[in-house]
This record gives C-alpha cells, structure tokens and sequence, in this order.
C-alpha cells in the first residue's frame, strides 16, 4: 500500500536552526553606527526598501544583507559616511556568517525519526556556500536525501524539486516557519503545508493564514512526527 506521504521537506533557517535574530542584532548595531545621521525607525525603513530593491541583484542572504546596509549608509549621509562605518559593517557581516548554528528545539529529533521512513529534501533560499556551510555544521547533513539551495521559492520550485521526489509533489509536505515563502507555494504545488512559527519573521517574508485543508501549524518541531504518522 502507498503511503499518502513519501517526502517531507524542511525548511532551514529558523526551521532547523536559528537566524533571522542575528539579523535583528546586526540591524541595531547599524543603527547605533548610524545613529548620528538617521533615527532607528526611519533607518530601519530605508534599509528595507534597499532590501527590496537589492534581492533581485543579490539574492537572498547575509552579502545582500551587509550590501544593503552599506548603500543605505552611504544614501542617509549624502555619501559622507566615515570608512570606520564601512569597515564595521563588513565586520557585522562576517560576525554573522562565522556565528557557530545553534538548532531549534526539536529539531533534531523530528529530522532523525522521519528520516527513518522518509524521503527527506532541505529547501532552502540564500547563499550557496554559507548554507551549505551551516549545514555541515548542524550535524544534520547525512540526514537529507537531497539538498536544494534556491533563489527563491515558489509554486513551479516546489513543484520541480518534489516532481523529482517519490510519489510526487501530492505525496509531498514541506515545513517551514515562513508562509509566503515555505507553505502557501507548496500548498498550491500540490503539497501538505506545514507552518511552525517563531517569534521573529523577516517583514518581506509575511503573508495571510491560509485556508487550505492541506494547511496545518504547529507549536512546535515536537509534534511533526506524530502529525506525519496520522496522515500516513
């Protein structure tokens, strides 16, 4: 008999691991540098809009991150920002791809019993050798029967990467924190969606609760196996 499910999908920052906090932390130690020149909120501001502008160029990531925070410098001092900020920057932003990956609770036991029976896919957007390089370090790498390392995801993305997966994108769940960008488009490839929130969500990354009987959220890693087990 085949099961309703063969592959599950995670998501890996601020699924598996921590990651959006450490851009919230370097985002206020920009707007200590930049203080003299531009108040937090309107700083904040501005460097979003330099994010949004910026994906298509630079993707998804910490460089994009660190790139935007520099042009943002540049524009609210009229081009007078100090070369000490700059270098601080850079900084930041090697601070944070160097920081050692810290798993979210449950994490690991949620990927080790599912891959017990599973075709298990990490899907996940941003710069190639730094996820590649948190991978390995999470000690979670053998686990995955196959790793895509995207620029973005949508609805065709989940419906390539799990057209190549046992049973289909239909046979398929992904799991994720964020549901524009791990949920909603798997819903509509055809796909369970499974939305495990945190406390901190990039603002690009909001988006409506969906009304989909494939559409499930849960507290928490904890629960994924047994919810796995219910539908089969």
């Amino acid at each position: 008999m085949t099961r309703n499910l063969q592959t599950i999908g995670f998501d890996a920052d601020d699924t598996l691991w921590h990651n959006e906090r450490f851009f919230q932390l370097t985002q206020e130690r920009f707007a200590a540098l930049l203080k003299d020149h531009a108040e937090a909120d309107h700083l904040g501001e501005r460097l979003l809009e330099a994010e949004k502008r910026n994906i298509g160029h630079y993707g998804f990531g910490v460089k994009g991150f660190v790139l935007s925070m520099i042009e943002t410098a540049i524009e609210v001092t009229d081009g007078r920002v100090p070369g000490s900020v700059i270098s601080e920057l850079l900084k930041a932003g090697q601070d944070m791809l160097n920081h050692p990956i810290e798993l979210l609770p449950h994490a690991r036991e949620a990927v080790e019993t599912l891959a017990e029976k599973h075709h298990l896919v990490l899907i996940t957007k941003g710069d190639l050798l730094h996820q590649e390089r948190k991978l390995a370090q999470s000690g979670l790498g053998e686990l995955f029967d196959a790793v895509e390392i995207v620029s973005d995801k949508q609805a065709d993305t989940y419906a390539r990467i799990f057209g190549r997966t046992p049973g289909g994108p239909e046979a398929a769940m992904m799991v994720g924190n964020s549901l524009k960008s791990d949920v909603c488009p798997a819903l509509e490839a055809g796909s369970w969606g499974v939305h495990v929130p945190q406390d901190l969500l990039w603002s690009l990354e909001h988006a409506d609760v969906p009304d989909h009987p494939r559409f499930v959220e849960l507290g928490d890693l904890g629960t994924l196996p047994d919810l796995v087990s219910r539908i089969g």
